[in-house]
């Protein structure tokens, strides 16, 4: 490849690709929306898998990073009934496969990666086009264009990307997580922290009433809470969420009976209710072969919250970045390759998600959570 690879979005899949890249000395320019590194948070504790995510970490030659950034203990696991009961504990003891790791510092690992200047931050896309041959042109907010033999869309949920590709977008996935924290916890919420736990906590109605929480410990203490709610879109539409108190008591009343301790990591947030929409693309979601462009991670295949979306996202970067350094000179061959293997991939990890949130909201929810965590 003489000319750059572009890729659109700084996100971890985004960033491994151009690592990757890096690392076959084939130049790469990412371009993001987001003003600097540390415009916004990152998001919490993800679970780098040995299958796929680790995997891909081995390709971009950074697993000494990756270790170093893993917290220890973090894979210990718990499961509550609604009144706080203990009914699965399991330790980390260091021999799991999935160790647990910051976003944000994965994000950074994975920046500081790559030579300075490949990352051009502040470059929001307003819209692509195709130029023929091939080619695409990238414009952005700002009026500036930029033109490429290569185009990568890594830009999330919302890909501008896609449209090059496809005409489908995402639609609800039927339920949506509350996110909040309770900072400092140990400390400040012992009762609290004490029922999380080391590691994270699962509690689920065992009614089938689609009502769960997920729960981290994160690096710095702080315990970082999701009320996964199965409702529809109007459901939550009809909470004013930029009243803190008004929108923190309804939705603490879905938790109503439910142990003080679990309540508070709602009642007792140190931040405000944020309300995440799951959104998702279709199971089987792909296109036919578009000279000159492709999809990796969530712009891809975005699926529900499953444990799975950072790792599906890095090993695309890497198998993208391999397939292109195996094809010199061949572009559709790069691209064709990687889609024969990531289109029935992605399928399987949507089918796989789909059955995980069956469980979180299955009428023995609990029971089939401890066999899955035993599995």
């Amino acid at each position: 490849m003489k000319s750059p690879v572009t890729i659109i979005g700084a996100g971890l899949g985004g960033l491994t690709l151009a690592r990757v890249l890096h690392l076959h000395g084939i130049p790469v320019t990412v371009f993001e929306a987001e003003a600097s590194p540390t415009a916004r948070a990152q998001g919490g504790m993800l679970d780098i898998h040995d299958y796929n995510g680790q995997v891909a970490l081995e390709a971009a030659g950074l697993m000494d990073e990756f270790r170093a950034i893993v917290l220890p203990g973090r894979e210990s696991v718990r499961v509550l009934d609604p009144g706080g009961v203990v009914l699965f504990d399991k330790a980390d003891d260091g021999s799991g496969g999935s160790p647990e790791a910051q976003r944000a510092a994965l994000r950074q690992m994975l920046l500081d990666s790559v030579p300075a200047g490949t990352v051009r931050w502040g470059r929001r896309v307003s819209g692509v086009r195709s130029v023929g041959g091939g080619r695409h042109e990238v414009i952005f907010h700002d009026g500036s264009t930029v033109g490429t033999d290569l185009l990568v869309g890594a830009d999330g949920a919302w890909s501008k990307v896609r449209s090059l590709l496809t005409d489908v977008t995402p639609v609800y996935g039927g339920s949506s997580s509350i996110e909040t924290f309770l900072f400092d916890a140990a400390s400040r919420h012992p009762a609290t922290a004490k029922a999380v736990g080391d590691g994270m906590l699962f509690v689920s109605e065992n009614s089938g009433g689609g009502k769960a929480f997920l729960v981290h410990r994160e690096s710095d203490g702080n315990l970082h809470a999701y009320l996964w709610l199965a409702r529809p879109q109007e459901w939550f539409a009809g909470i004013d969420f930029s009243d803190r108190v008004a929108a923190t008591a309804r939705i603490a009343r879905e938790v109503d009976g439910w142990a003080p301790e679990l309540r508070a990591l709602l009642t007792d947030s140190d931040t405000a209710p944020v309300c995440r929409p799951h959104f998702t693309l279709p199971g089987d979601h792909r296109w036919d072969r578009v000279p000159g462009v492709t999809l990796l991670g969530d712009a891809a295949h975005l699926q529900p919250p499953n444990g799975e979306g950072a790792n599906l996202a890095m090993q695309d970067g890497a198998e993208l970045g391999a397939a292109i350094a195996a094809h010199p000179g061949d572009v559709e061959g790069a691209l064709t390759a990687y889609e024969q293997v990531m289109f029935p991939r992605s399928a399987e990890a949507a089918a796989e998600g789909e059955a995980t949130t069956r469980i979180i909201f299955g009428d023995d929810a609990a029971q089939s959570l401890i066999d899955l965590f035993h599995g």
